[in-house]
């Protein structure tokens, strides 16, 4: 079994990363190998019996790497939620150029829909089912900028069935109908501006998101 160095914490990280800017290789050796243990963490959400671990743990490893050259500091996030996303999209475009047959699954592309019609991926069930450490700290870093999206991207309407729907500022979560009751509206007109909201944050989401991306391409 595989063992892999403890993960920093966040003084240890700071020290490191002044020691690397500074010019060190063994502090950005030291960064990598303490972020290991994340790598195979993200390549557990993606392995699978006919394929090679060791392979994915390599390719994830490279996305680690990146992560580590190209991390801003400034930014006001910790490395392993920046090395998250590295990781993954060296993982993703991998399975992309190596996706040869129809069975093979892509985890975004829809795979049903819930009672209400809204699309259901595979990594979204793979998600509810267990989410790691890595995860926690994307939700919760996603978490922390939703207010302001809200604010930024809604209108006051969506903002409001938005808030109903979902139970947020500490209400509870209310079904379409109960929002429609509530508003004294049709139960698929909040419905058609849900998705409508919903369509937004995940577009604003996407937008940062390939921000992310992008940097890592040009390492």
């Amino acid at each position: 079994m595989l063992s892999f160095p403890q993960p920093l914490d966040a003084k240890e990280e700071e020290v490191l990363f002044t020691e690397f800017r500074a010019g060190s290789r063994q502090a950005r050796n030291l960064l990598i190998e303490h972020n290991l243990r994340l790598v195979a963490h993200i390549v557990k959400k993606y392995s699978q019996p006919e394929r090679d671990n060791e392979d994915l743990l390599s390719i994830g490893t490279v996305g680690l790497i990146k992560a580590v050259d190209s991390f801003d500091e400034g930014k006001g996030i910790r490395l392993g939620t920046y090395a998250a996303r590295c990781i993954e999209n060296e993982l993703l475009m991998f399975f992309r150029a190596g996706k040869k047959t129809a069975k093979e699954v892509y985890l975004y592309d829809p795979i049903g829909t819930d009672k209400e019609g809204n699309a259901i991926s595979l990594l979204e069930i793979i998600e509810a089912e267990e989410e790691d450490y890595t995860d926690r700290m994307e939700r919760k870093e996603k978490l922390a900028v939703l207010p302001e999206f809200l604010i930024k991207h809604l209108e006051e309407r969506e903002r409001e069935i938005i808030a109903l729907r979902y139970g947020l500022y500490g209400g509870k979560e209310l079904t379409q109908r109960e929002i429609a009751d509530r508003l004294n509206i049709s139960r698929s007109y909040v419905s058609r501006i849900e998705k409508k909201a919903l369509r937004k944050l995940r577009e604003r989401y996407e937008q940062d998101e390939t921000a992310v991306i992008s940097e890592t391409k040009r390492i």
